[in-house]
């Protein structure tokens, strides 16, 4: 109790407390997502070294080469999940709490038949692809590649339709409740493959059911406990499945659609064309370097992570001067982040030794330079493009993201096969192609918040 009631105690409760409801609401959440996601990070790391003791180096780039490839199935819920976050949060504000169920049941609906159609189809083209060609590993692995390949696509089907569930979350503007399921599912995966490690000999099947089952599980739990408790009222219903609502998800969707698809294309494709150009140890290393500096988009996401639906809301409510607030604070935070990465990026191989062990995996210090700079211009765009898209002020993006992935791609190989650049080479084209969150983004917010245009620049 004594700790409870001392100064920087009550310094904190004071400083989460005080401001309007909407900012209070997002300090508490960013206050929880900042110590769920401390310990997130901490098993992420912890995971890592434990699992590259499990199997080596170029038996987990197989398992991350595909899990990117997976990853690209993710355009199959045609931007669904963001309309939904959009028109849930819009539904909140108004208090439509029968139109938010029709939302939530025609989305589980629509999600539900999409996947479970992939998934069939998926089972039975696996028979017939060489996965040792498409990864680039040895013959003999072929058959154990496609037993994980079931295993990951089956998880992500099922994930992707229960994880309806954190939208909602989202959308209530409670990201921190969202971030706790990812930690438990976390915390099983750790436990269940430091067993493996004591138990038995590596092998990428029991790998792949280690990090699926568990957050599996857990997402199933999260759904039969919060919409029966907090989230009854949003509960799916075979009675609220109204497809004539489908237009008004779909419509929004199918921009968010496009601009996820970009997204995959970009971040998704890095794996395969690592693993292709470079062999799948070095996927290791590039997702190593994603991890550390990925760390500061971590902190970043989670102090960003209730703007969007928060944006939505004050956006409804004509309340521009608290966005601008936001945005404002968000600018301090880049700078300070700035520094922190700057630290993080000289000690760098001092970290990794440490981390991973010696000898373990080698990485140059360059890709770690371009890792650090790549994740700063995004984590600089990030703010605008959360406001941007909480008011579905979607055009723009849409348009950008029409060009950035074929720029991406084009650069991609230009560097690598004319320029000879090792595996950094992605880093300066994600850089590049990612021109639509750094430059056109904030110009598109300044239009729309300072000067009160209109046409495009709201759409």
């Amino acid at each position: 109790m004594k700790f409870l009631n001392s100064e920087p105690i009550q310094f904190i409760m004071k400083f989460i407390t005080k401001g309007h409801e909407r900012s209070v609401r997002a300090k508490k959440n960013i206050f929880g997502s900042l110590i769920i996601k401390g310990f997130s990070i901490l098993i992420s790391f912890l995971l890592l070294p434990i699992t590259l003791s499990y199997v080596d180096a170029s038996v987990y780039g197989v398992w991350l080469t595909l899990s990117s490839i997976v990853g690209w199935f993710v355009f199959f819920d045609v931007g669904l999940t963001h309309g939904l976050r959009n028109k849930l949060a819009e539904a909140m504000a108004r208090g439509e709490d029968d139109l938010g169920q029709i939302f939530v049941s025609t989305t589980f609906a629509i999600l539900g038949i999409i996947f479970m159609g992939i998934w069939v189809i998926f089972l039975v083209v696996n028979r017939f692809l060489d996965w040792s060609s498409i990864l680039n590993v040895s013959a003999s692995m072929r058959s154990e590649v496609s037993t994980l390949a079931v295993i990951v696509f089956t998880y992500f089907c099922l994930s992707f339709v229960l994880r309806i569930i954190t939208t909602v979350m989202i959308a209530d503007q409670r990201p921190a409740g969202s971030e706790l399921i990812h930690l438990i599912g976390q915390i099983i995966s750790l436990a269940i493959i430091f067993t493996l490690v004591k138990t038995t000999e590596g092998s990428l099947v029991k790998l792949g059911l280690a990090l699926c089952i568990s957050p599996l599980v857990v997402i199933v739990f999260a759904n039969l406990f919060l919409f029966n408790g907090l989230y009854k009222k949003y509960k799916p219903s075979i009675k609220a499945i109204k497809f004539s609502y489908a237009r008004e998800l779909f419509s929004l969707g199918a921009v968010f659609f496009v601009i996820q698809l970009a997204v995959i294309i970009q971040f998704e494709t890095a794996n395969i064309i690592i693993a292709r150009n470079f062999g799948t140890a070095e996927v290791t290393s590039y997702n190593i370097v994603h991890k550390y500096f990925g760390m500061l988009n971590m902190v970043f996401a989670i102090f960003l992570m209730p703007f969007w639906s928060a944006s939505t809301e004050a956006y409804q409510k004509a309340d521009f001067q608290w966005i601008r607030n936001g945005i404002k604070r968000y600018n301090q935070l880049n700078v300070l982040l700035v520094f922190v990465g700057l630290i993080m990026l000289a000690f760098s191989g001092f970290v990794y030794r440490v981390w991973l062990g010696e000898g373990t995996v080698e990485i140059p210090f360059i890709l770690s330079l371009f890792g650090f700079l790549f994740f700063n211009t995004s984590m600089f765009g990030g703010k605008y493009v959360s406001f941007l898209n909480g008011i579905s002020a979607l055009r723009i993006q849409f348009i950008a993201c029409l060009i950035s992935p074929f720029l991406f791609i084009a650069l991609v190989l230009l560097l690598i096969k004319v320029f000879h650049l090792g595996v950094y080479a992605l880093y300066i084209a994600g850089i590049a192609a990612n021109f639509n969150t750094f430059i056109l983004a904030p110009i598109q917010t300044n239009q729309v918040l300072n000067k009160g245009k209109r046409g495009i620049w709201i759409r």
